[in-house]
C-alpha cells in the first residue's frame, strides 16, 4: 500500500501535530473489508505476510509519510466543548491511486486526548467496521473502513477489554469542528485556508460560480447533509452521538459511537445512553443536523459577505430535508412518480408503526415481498385480477400488527395509490414492477445491536466466524440468503438490554 503525504498536511503546522503511533503489541487480523482493500489495490484477504498487519496496527509507518493527529472544536450535546481534535485518531497519508485518506483510530495518545489513553477497544473497533461496510452496501455516504486488527493489550472502559486499531478510509476527514476551531479563536487567516483547501479540493464548482464561494460552500454542504440525514430517517438509523465534530464537511457518515439501527419503530427511541435528554433521538436528528449546519453557517461568517448570506445557504435545507425523505419513502413503498397525498400516506403509516412498535426492518421487507409475489400472480392470472389483504401474500405483513384492521384500512389507500393512472390519458391498473422497486429499496439485514454483540463476543473469545458471516450478509442488504435467515429475523429478548454509550 503506497502512501504519499495527505493534502491535508499542506495546511500547515496550525492544522495538526506530527508524531508515531503507539504501537499495539502482539497484533492479529480481526475483521478485513476486501471491497474495501480493493479502493487501495490490496488483497480481497489479509495478506499473509507481517508488513502490512504491522503497519496498520501503528507499529511501522512508512518512510515516505509522517502521521498526523488533526486539530478541532466543536458544540458536544449542544454546548460549546472548545478544543477537541483527534484524540485518538492518526492520519497515515493519502492513497495515491484512490485519493483517499487512511487514518488509524486507536493508535494511542494524541496532544488532543484530553487525559485519555488514545485507545479504542475491539468492541467498538468492530461494531465500526461493521457499520461503516453495512452502511456503504446501503448506498448511504460514509467513511469506510479497511480492517480491525487486535492486541491482548488491556484497555479500561467500564471494564477492562481489548485494545484494537480501525483503519478507516475517506477523501477527507475534515469535519464541522475545523471550521468552528479557527473561527472562534479569530484565526481567520487559517479560516480561510481551510474553506479554499475544502472548495479547491472537492466543491471546485464554487471558487468559479457567481457570488461568494464561501456561500457556495455552505449551500453544498447544506444540501449533502440533507440528504444524508434523509438515508438515515428512511432506513432507520439512529447516529447517536450529532455533535459538530462528528459531522462530515463532505456529508459522510462519520464516527460510529452509540449507534443503532430501529428494532421497533419508536421515534423517540435513543440509542446513546448518555444522552440523558434524548437530544439525539432518532425523530430530533433531521433538526440536529440543521442546527450544526447553523454552527458551520456561524463558523463562516467572517468569509461571508454578511449574516443574511449564511442564511440564505442554509434556509433551502426547510425543503431540501423532507423533499429528500418523501423521495426515499415513496421509493420504500414502490412509487416512483410522487402525488399530492404520498406525504399524508406516509405519514399514516408511520404513525400505525410507532402505535404498535412494528419491527421497522422486517415490516418494509414482508411489505416488499408481499407486494412482488402479488404482481407475480398478477402476471400470471392476467392484470386486474382481485388482490386482497387477506390473501397468503399479504398475511406475514398483518400479523405484524396487533390491531391488523388498522394496517388493512392503510392498505387499501396504499394499493389504491399504486393503481392510480399517472394522467388522465393513461391506463389504470397496478404498476407491474413496484415490487422489485421496493425489493431494492427496503433491505432485508441491517446491523442490528445484537447481531452485532453476537460477532463481538465471539471474536472476544478468538473465533471470527459470526464477524465473517455477519459481515457478508451486510455486504448484500437487498438479497435474499437462504445461509443468513436468522440474522433477518427478530431480535431476541434480550437485546433490549444492550446498552451503547460513547465509552469505546
Amino acid at each position: 500500500m503506497q502512501l504519499q503525504v495527505s493534502r491535508f498536511e499542506s495546511l500547515g503546522d496550525e492544522f495538526h501535530t506530527r508524531l508515531h503511533p503507539t504501537p499495539l503489541p502482539t497484533p492479529h487480523w480481526v475483521g478485513w473489508s476486501g471491497e474495501a482493500a480493493a479502493t487501495l489495490g490490496l488483497p480481497t484477504e489479509p495478506p499473509p505476510d507481517d508488513e502490512l498487519l504491522q503497519r496498520l496496527s501503528g507499529n511501522r509507518i512508512a518512510d515516505s509519510v509522517t502521521p498526523i493527529a488533526s486539530v478541532y472544536s466543536g458544540h458536544q450535546f449542544g454546548h460549546w466543548a472548545g478544543q477537541l481534535g483527534d484524540g485518538r485518531a492518526l492520519l497515515l497519508g493519502e492513497h495515491a491511486a484512490s485519493g483517499l485518506e487512511v487514518q488509524l483510530k486507536g493508535a494511542g495518545r494524541t496532544p488532543y486526548s484530553r487525559g485519555g489513553d488514545g485507545r479504542a477497544v475491539l468492541r467498538s473497533s468492530i461494531r465500526e467496521f461493521l457499520c461503516s461496510e453495512a452502511m456503504h452496501a446501503l448506498g448511504i455516504p460514509t467513511t469506510r473502513a479497511l480492517c480491525v486488527t487486535g492486541s491482548p493489550a488491556p484497555v479500561r472502559r467500564e471494564e477492562v477489554e481489548t485494545a484494537a486499531v480501525v483503519t478507516r478510509l475517506a477523501p477527507s476527514f475534515i469535519r464541522f469542528g475545523h471550521f468552528e476551531h479557527f473561527s472562534h479563536n479569530g484565526r481567520h487567516a487559517e479560516l480561510r485556508r481551510l474553506a479554499d483547501f475544502v472548495i479547491d479540493n472537492f466543491y471546485p464548482e464554487y471558487r468559479q460560480a457567481d457570488g461568494n464561494p464561501y456561500a457556495g460552500l455552505l449551500a453544498a454542504v447544506t444540501r449533502r447533509s440533507a440528504e444524508l440525514v434523509a438515508q438515515w430517517q428512511a432506513v432507520g438509523f439512529c447516529h447517536g452521538v450529532l455533535n459538530t465534530d462528528n459531522m462530515s464537511i463532505l456529508g459522510l457518515t462519520l464516527d460510529y459511537g452509540p449507534f443503532q439501527f430501529l428494532d421497533g419503530f419508536d421515534p423517540g427511541h435513543v440509542c446513546n445512553h448518555s444522552d440523558s435528554s434524548g437530544r439525539y433521538a432518532y425523530a430530533r436528528q433531521p433538526n440536529i443536523v440543521y442546527w450544526n449546519l447553523f454552527c458551520l453557517g456561524q463558523a463562516l461568517l467572517p468569509l461571508l459577505d454578511d449574516s443574511q448570506q449564511a442564511l440564505d445557504a442554509l434556509e433551502p435545507y426547510k425543503a431540501l430535508f423532507p423533499a429528500a425523505l418523501q423521495r426515499r419513502m415513496n421509493a420504500k413503498l414502490g412509487l416512483d412518480d410522487p402525488r399530492t397525498g404520498d406525504a399524508e400516506l406516509t405519514e399514516d403509516l408511520l404513525q400505525l408503526l410507532a402505535r404498535e412498535r412494528t419491527d421497522y426492518t422486517i415490516f418494509w421487507r414482508r411489505l416488499s415481498l408481499a407486494q412482488a409475489a402479488s404482481e407475480a400472480d398478477a402476471g400470471q392470472a392476467g392484470q386486474g385480477a382481485a388482490v386482497r389483504p387477506l390473501t397468503p401474500h399479504w398475511q406475514p405483513v398483518r400479523d405484524l400488527f396487533l390491531q391488523p384492521e388498522a394496517f388493512d384500512d392503510w392498505w387499501a389507500r396504499w394499493r389504491q395509490r399504486l393503481q392510480l393512472p399517472a394522467d388522465a390519458g393513461a391506463s389504470a391498473g397496478s404498476d407491474s414492477q413496484a415490487g422489485q422497486r421496493m425489493l431494492r429499496a427496503n433491505p432485508r439485514v441491517v446491523l442490528r445491536n445484537h447481531l452485532g454483540e453476537v460477532a463481538i463476543r465471539q471474536a472476544q473469545a478468538g473465533d471470527p466466524s459470526a464477524l465473517q458471516r455477519l459481515q457478508a450478509a451486510l455486504a448484500s442488504p437487498y438479497d435474499e440468503r437462504s445461509d443468513s435467515a436468522d440474522l433477518a429475523d427478530f431480535p431476541p429478548d434480550w437485546a433490549a438490554a444492550i446498552s451503547i454509550s460513547c465509552s469505546s
